[in-house]
């Protein structure tokens, strides 16, 4: 029988991936058991706020539970927006609110000013474990948007290959994503408990 993991996310694309790399295990989502789980994410880290979410979902289900959090770093504004990623412009905000927000920002900035990284913490939490990892991938911040596959600040985060995230193919993308990184570092973790 297959070991059950409860993802604290109800976004489909997310769980897909998770689903596709943690395959030795049965993943289910806080939908599947008709649950809304909301966790303040008040961390000062990527890695707090997955850590609180993953401890939050499983003290409710007694599950063994992985939750993450990621946003987008650039280096010369401090890691602006990092943590915020999601909410710098409050919760009515756009992608396309948020992309446009950070190109006005980045105007003038040139070079190594315009380096950036998209960083994922994912945590596991079970009765006895508790694992953080991390993933990430450098670029930088592009002076347009580009592309059309893609969500969040995709359209404006340019890899090494000066193509941006939303332009790589659904295949491409999977190979450096952020995520993908964290999850293959957990994977290796949970083969050896």
């Amino acid at each position: 029988m297959m070991k059950k993991i409860i993802v604290a996310t109800n976004n489909l694309g997310k769980l897909k991936e998770i689903k596709a790399i943690l395959d030795d295990y049965e993943v289910i989502s806080l939908k599947d058991l008709n649950l809304s789980i909301d966790v303040i994410e008040d961390g000062k880290t990527f890695k707090e706020n997955a850590l609180k979410k993953a401890r939050e979902v499983f003290r409710v289900t007694n599950i063994p539970a992985v939750a993450d959090d990621s946003g987008l770093c650039i280096d010369s504004l401090k890691d602006f927006p990092g943590i915020n990623t999601a909410r710098f412009l409050g919760k009515n905000a756009t992608d396309n609110d948020r992309n446009n927000y950070i190109l006005a920002k980045m105007m003038g900035k040139e070079g190594c000013e315009r380096t950036a990284k998209v960083v994922c913490s994912i945590a596991y939490v079970d009765k006895k474990n508790e694992y953080v990892v991390e993933g990430i991938i450098k670029g930088r911040i592009s002076y347009q948007k580009r592309g059309n596959n893609g969500f969040g600040f995709d359209s404006i985060f340019e890899l090494e290959n000066g193509k941006t995230l939303a332009e790589l193919k659904d295949y491409e993308k999977k190979n450096v994503s952020s995520r993908k990184i964290a999850l293959e570092k957990l994977k290796n973790l949970l083969e050896n408990v």
